[in-house]
């Protein structure tokens, strides 16, 4: 959809639709437009040719279609100026480029929702600052993982419709040399909006939108990339990256298994996010236009769009192929002896009347033995005096880490209604 192929063809039509527009008004003869429809056609070879002289791609392609048709073709780009074409083609083009995308995320949404329904009950660590907080679930992280693609999604409808317009004004975007029943016409049989204004050009503001909604989607996929890393670290291991039979880690160290796809994603993520900052450097021109925004276009928008719709596919195939392993996610929690509960402990102690200056005292008194000296948190709360004064029984039911999940179904029930 970026090849110089698709984007002249969009060229040609918007050019044949413009001259039939302007026969439906009396102004071109029925037999020009008729001809003009007919034989109409470009070759790639004699714009590059002509080009090189004319050093203007849209001159050398009205040239070049002119001479296809014969004397007929004098009526090609009659009253438009270059940007009435290249804009309204470049939107085909954003939307065309964005309906691939939506169509992606509908389906690595799919798949994050079902991982996360998978792993609703399957206990791990929580981390804040990269240590270990309370018990979590496996299946609540990739949850929020799917709502945050949901919102993608939705900016990224807003963004279709946002680049989905089409200018046919003229020099200036006054219709000056074009009546704009001309702009509704062909806009209408595009399936495009006629912007509401323009100075030639469609304001960038709308393709800084699109940009950023790429770059926020990418950082999405960005996110869950990283946290896979994370949790791929040696000393972690709770998940793995699909690591393919015959793969290597690595040229030197048999044993490797690097989460590469993961840091391609991460890279990629980085080049999305610095062309949404060019994108919105674009919407500053000169006056009622100049072209440093058209040099920088031609390499944002096809890189970000093809970059997005790897990404996504490839977070499918890692998400698709994610190696869990629940049992080291609950080995991870029992770090410390149970430092994960220093708060059910803390709650039941203020919960018996302690006030919670001492109660905080006494549960991370017990927390720096296990940190400092390798002792078991929850031996040392057991053996604590003031503890078995005033906390009665097991403590099993401060040590249950699905206690912490309890209320985990209004997560999932809200997960169950993203379509």
């Amino acid at each position: 959809m970026w090849s110089d192929g698709a984007r002249l063809r969009h060229w040609l039509e918007i050019e044949i639709l413009a001259v039939e527009a302007w026969a439906r008004l009396g102004v071109v003869p029925e037999a020009d437009a008729r001809q003009v429809r007919e034989r109409a056609a470009f070759d790639p070879a004699r714009v590059e040719e002509l080009e090189r002289v004319t050093k203007h791609d849209v001159a050398a392609f009205v040239q070049d279609v002119a001479e296809s048709v014969g004397p007929a073709g004098r009526w090609v780009h009659f009253g438009l100026t270059s940007s009435d074409v290249l804009d309204t083609a470049l939107a085909l083009q954003l939307r065309e480029a964005a309906d691939l995308l939506l169509d992606d995320v509908e389906h690595l949404l799919a798949v994050t929702k079902r991982l996360a329904l998978e792993h609703r009950d399957t206990v791990m660590a929580g981390r804040t600052h990269g240590v270990v907080a309370e018990p979590t679930s496996f299946g609540h992280k990739v949850a929020l993982w799917a709502f945050q693609l949901d919102r993608d999604r939705e900016r990224l409808r807003r963004a279709r419709e946002e680049v989905s317009v089409g200018a046919i004004s003229g020099a200036v975007g006054t219709y000056a040399q074009v009546d704009p029943r001309i702009e509704e016409e062909v806009c209408a049989r595009l399936g495009l909006r006629p912007v509401e204004a323009s100075n030639q050009i469609v304001a960038r503001d709308r393709h800084a939108e699109y940009l950023s909604a790429l770059a926020i989607a990418a950082t999405t996929l960005d996110a869950i990339a990283t946290e896979i890393r994370h949790l791929a670290h040696t000393e972690v291991r709770e998940v793995q990256e699909p690591f393919a039979e015959g793969q290597r880690g690595s040229s030197a160290m048999p044993h490797k298994r690097n989460p590469v796809r993961c840091e391609r994603i991460t890279g990629l993520a980085r080049v999305v996010r610095g062309n949404a900052h060019v994108a919105l450097e674009n919407a500053v021109l000169w006056h009622e236009r100049d072209i440093s925004h058209s040099s920088a276009e031609r390499i944002i928008l096809p890189d970000s769009t093809m970059a997005l719709d790897f990404m996504l596919v490839e977070t499918v195939k890692i998400l698709e192929g994610l190696v869990v392993y629940p049992q080291r996610m609950r080995e991870n929690l029992d770090v410390g002896g149970g430092l994960a509960y220093s708060q059910n402990v803390l709650l039941a102690l203020v919960d018996s009347g302690m006030s919670r200056n001492e109660a905080y005292a006494i549960v991370q008194r017990a927390a720096a033995s296990a940190w400092d000296d390798g002792a078991s948190f929850r031996e040392m709360i057991a053996s604590d005096p003031e503890v078995r004064e005033r906390i009665h029984g097991s403590l099993d039911e401060l040590f249950d880490p699905l206690r912490a999940l309890r209320h985990l179904d209004v997560v999932f029930d809200r997960l169950e209604k993203v379509e």
